[in-house]
């Protein structure tokens, strides 16, 4: 399976998934005009790489400076997919990393973290420095 490359715009995130590692990196700000449409490959890409991955194991490292309300619904979206991947007994890690100075990033990320069961969403506080 090939690796999915998006390089960020004023609007949205870079998106690195290599599917031979089972690292998954998505980075920078979230506001495209259409986040539904944006992120449909992403998902579609998700999910066909957790169909066929051969190592069990999935590391998500997610670093949102800022999102929108339709991104929000795009991340839930996301993190359904890996749920159900983590509740099928894949092993799926989350790291939302954000800037000690980004109290907004921090409760989005523990308000994501309430919404799963089985994957394992760790809030990864990045000082400056």
């Amino acid at each position: 399976m090939e690796n999915l490359v998006l390089e960020a715009t004023k609007s949205s995130p870079s998106i690195f998934f290599d599917a031979e590692k089972g690292v998954l990196e998505i980075k920078g700000k979230s506001y495209p005009e259409n986040a539904a449409k944006f992120f449909s490959p992403v998902l579609d890409w998700l999910k066909e790489y957790l169909a066929s991955a051969e190592t069990g194991n999935t590391v998500v490292n997610m670093e949102i400076i800022y999102l929108n309300s339709s991104s929000s619904k795009a991340f839930l979206n996301l993190f359904d997919v890996l749920e159900s991947a983590a509740k099928n007994g894949q092993q799926v890690v989350v790291n939302w990393r954000y800037h000690e100075e980004n109290e907004t990033a921090l409760e989005c990320g523990e308000e994501f973290r309430e919404e799963l069961q089985s994957v394992i969403f760790n809030l990864v506080e990045l000082s400056e420095g």
